[in-house]
């Protein structure tokens, strides 16, 4: 458990001051409990014997020096100190308790921005061996589960652990063999966590990952939809979705009904106790003042000493079974944490995307690119990967100038997307904009980049703001809008639309057609106002009519826009300045289109 502590506190490595100020004042309202529990027990001896007040030290010397004559009035100054101990701890408690569940929420809340923000900054690679389903359970879940069933239980149980010593200590002040058997009652019952402890982490490891694959199962469900109408399988993600909540129902109530079992062991076995020391007390025919005195404080110490190890207990199976949780987070923000990528990799953060957006700031954002891009013997392999991938790609790209790039199906043209693109980082070789290396200032390339891609990603909002993709309301250029529109020539449609640019695509652009959205998907990287257009397979799923008016409105931006276009239909290269064919990571032929695709 130790070792998970130090991955707690490095999961919340910017609010250790404000979990060491919460700890201090928990210990001191226990202490003020313990201490409010402690007093009764006097205050019963001494209202049914006055002559207690000289047999207890403590009382006598408290009694000596506040000045009082009569033991009945100081029975009611101890009865008030006590009651005000009481009362003064419950209400710092209450405003305890409602900061500590303050504090859990937002840290949820910012565990969750965090893990989002390292999600995003991370390598592209980092996402080709995740799946998103995963991906959401953590951002989700499982920073939910750690700060409820990590992060609470964990101060919860030093409040009951501090409670706990203390109540023993006041109760070894009382009667030391009374206390010596309480504690060997005890403590069998912490060492049921210890004997369940691998049990209680696998339960909690099989609930986390059904609850993953029923987010995978959903998304798989819903994400085909019409696939799934049509094929007539909803019963097998129905089915699926089953089997993974009979395995989360079966791993959480088996830990459910472990963490009650303490606590009702506890209850008999105390109860058991205090019934068999009042026997054994009469029968050794001991004072029955003092027995009154002495089960009175046992009686309130046990009233709060079962609740606290009950809680202690339920709290340590709790982090035990929410250990799986911990190690999610954990090793997720220190895999990315490691992996060096430099500030300008990171994301922009709300002033500078202000900065960005500015028309006056914009070319600053970006490289500056007068002349020519430059591919030098790239050379990539990715990391799983026994073959090189792209071996020695090496090509010219003058401003204003359309290349087109032909290659079968793992020929590569993708990889070299995706470096191009500054999502994969070559293993040697370069890429320079007017002779200055982009991985310089990668930020700033990908700010020159427009990427067009055979499926357009379409959030389910309205065509403004799918346009307009990342930007906040109060910063949309109206005159930039208007004019991406015209240049990706969408005014038609948006003008046959009953709300017009406040329409709403629905979810990934199901009401539109393919056309459409690949023209909204244009439009959003003029708006943009991206110096280079990156074309993968753009056309390849469009009908020869759509792909006509699609491939009119990229033709119309030739000469003002540098682009890229990876294509299967080799018609639409036509218009290209030059055209490059791959093969197994090779440029194997370069020219004009005759000289490349009609010679072929």
């Amino acid at each position: 458990m130790i070792g998970y502590l130090s991955k707690f506190f490095y999961i919340l490595s910017g609010e250790r001051k404000q979990l060491f100020l919460l700890l201090l004042f928990f210990i001191l309202t226990s202490l003020m409990e313990a201490i409010g529990i402690g007093l009764i027990g006097p205050f019963i001896a001494l209202a049914s014997n006055p002559e207690f007040i000289y047999q207890n030290p403590w009382l006598h010397w408290f009694y000596t020096k506040s000045g009082f004559q009569n033991a009945r009035q100081f029975l009611y100054l101890l009865s008030a100190v006590t009651l005000g101990i009481l009362y003064f701890k419950s209400v710092l408690t209450f405003y305890g308790q409602k900061y500590v569940f303050k504090f859990s929420f937002k840290q949820q809340g910012e565990l969750s921005a965090k893990l989002l923000h390292a999600y995003l900054a991370a390598p592209y690679t980092f996402h080709l061996t995740r799946n998103s389903a995963l991906l959401i359970q953590n951002i989700v879940n499982e920073t939910a589960r750690f700060c409820d069933s990590f992060m609470l239980p964990l101060l919860t149980s030093v409040v009951n652990v501090t409670i706990i010593f203390a109540l023993i200590l006041l109760l070894s002040r009382t009667n030391l063999t009374a206390t010596l058997s309480v504690a060997g009652i005890l403590l069998p019952t912490f060492g049921l966590i210890y004997f369940f402890r691998h049990k209680i982490s696998k339960w909690g490891q099989e609930s986390s990952e059904s609850n993953t694959e029923m987010i995978r199962v959903i998304n798989h469900g819903l994400g085909g939809l019409k696939e799934t109408r049509i094929l007539g399988c909803e019963s097998y993600f129905e089915n699926q979705m089953r089997v993974q909540i009979d395995k989360f129902a079966s791993a959480l109530s088996a830990f459910q009904a472990f963490s009650i079992l303490p606590r009702i062991l506890l209850e008999a076995i105390l109860v058991s106790f205090l019934v068999g020391f009042t026997i054994i007390f009469l029968l050794s025919n001991q004072n029955t003042e003092n027995l009154t005195s002495v089960l009175g404080v046992f009686a309130m110490a046990s009233i709060r000493l079962l609740p606290s190890v009950s809680n202690t207990i339920y709290a340590f199976g709790t982090m035990r079974n929410s250990t799986y949780a911990v190690d999610k987070v954990y090793y997720d923000l220190k895999e990315i944490e490691n992996v060096d990528f430099s500030q300008k990799q990171k994301l922009l953060d709300h002033l500078s995307l202000r900065k960005l957006l500015n028309a006056n700031s914009y070319s600053k954002c970006c490289l500056p690119f007068k002349q020519e891009i430059v591919l030098d013997n790239i050379i990539y392999r990715y990391p799983s990967a026994t073959e090189t991938n792209l071996k020695g790609i090496s090509l010219h790209l003058k401003k204003g100038q359309t290349i087109g790039i032909i290659g079968k199906s793992g020929a590569g043209k993708t990889t070299l997307v995706d470096v191009v693109l500054g999502l994969l980082t070559p293993e040697s070789g370069d890429i320079r904009v007017d002779g200055k290396t982009i991985y310089d200032d990668l930020r700033s390339w990908q700010n020159l980049i427009g990427y067009i891609p055979q499926s357009i990603f379409l959030i389910d909002d309205t065509i403004e703001r799918n346009i307009t993709f990342g930007v906040p309301d109060d910063l949309i250029d109206r005159q930039r809008l208007e004019k991406a529109i015209q240049s990706a020539q969408l005014e038609e449609l948006i003008e046959q639309l009953p709300d017009g640019l406040q329409t709403v695509v629905g979810e990934r652009g199901v009401r539109l057609s393919g056309g459409q959205r690949q023209r909204i998907g244009i439009a959003r990287v003029l708006y943009h106002e991206r110096e280079i257009l990156v074309l993968d397979e753009a056309t390849a799923a469009l009908d020869n009519e759509t792909e006509s008016l699609v491939s009119d409105a990229i033709r119309s931006l030739s000469g003002t826009k540098t682009i890229i276009i990876i294509a299967h239909r080799l018609s639409t290269l036509e218009h290209c300045d030059r055209v490059y064919s791959i093969e197994k990571g090779r440029i194997v032929r370069s020219g004009s289109y005759q000289e490349v695709v009609l010679s072929v």
